[in-house]
C-alpha cells in the first residue's frame, strides 16, 4: 500500500512539473535561450537552450522520486514506521514543484525586464 501511494505521488508530481514546463514553453515561444542562475543582484549568470531549460527540473526528479521509491524497497524501515516514506516522498515532490515554479516564474520576470 505505501509503495502504491509513493508510486502515484511520483507520477502526480512528474505530471505536474511536465505541465508547468508545456504552459512555460507556450508563454515564452520566442526565446531560444532561458535563464537558468541569478546573481543575488539579479543579474542572469547563464543561460540554457530552452528545452534544456524547461525539462531540467523534471528529468531531475524523476531520477530523485526513483531514488526515494527504490530505497523504500531495498531498506526496510523500522516495523511501524512503513508510513513515513509517504511524507518524505510527498514533501520531495511538492518542494521539485515549488522550485520548478519559482524558477519558472524567475524566467518569465527576467524576460519582461
Amino acid at each position: 500500500m505505501v509503495l502504491a501511494v509513493q508510486i502515484l505521488v511520483a507520477f502526480m508530481t512528474e505530471a505536474l512539473l511536465i505541465a508547468l514546463s508545456i504552459v512555460a514553453a507556450r508563454r515564452l515561444k520566442g526565446h531560444a535561450k532561458l535563464p537558468m542562475q541569478w546573481q543575488l543582484d539579479g543579474r542572469v549568470t547563464w543561460m540554457a537552450p530552452k528545452r534544456f531549460a524547461l525539462a531540467f527540473t523534471p528529468v531531475l526528479t524523476v531520477f530523485v522520486l526513483a531514488a526515494i521509491v527504490a530505497l523504500s524497497l531495498i531498506v526496510k524501515p523500522r516495523s511501524g514506521q512503513e508510513w513515513m516514506m509517504i511524507p518524505v516522498t510527498l514533501f520531495v515532490g511538492f518542494t521539485a514543484v515549488s522550485v520548478h515554479a519559482f524558477h519558472l516564474w524567475m524566467m518569465k520576470k527576467h524576460l519582461k525586464a
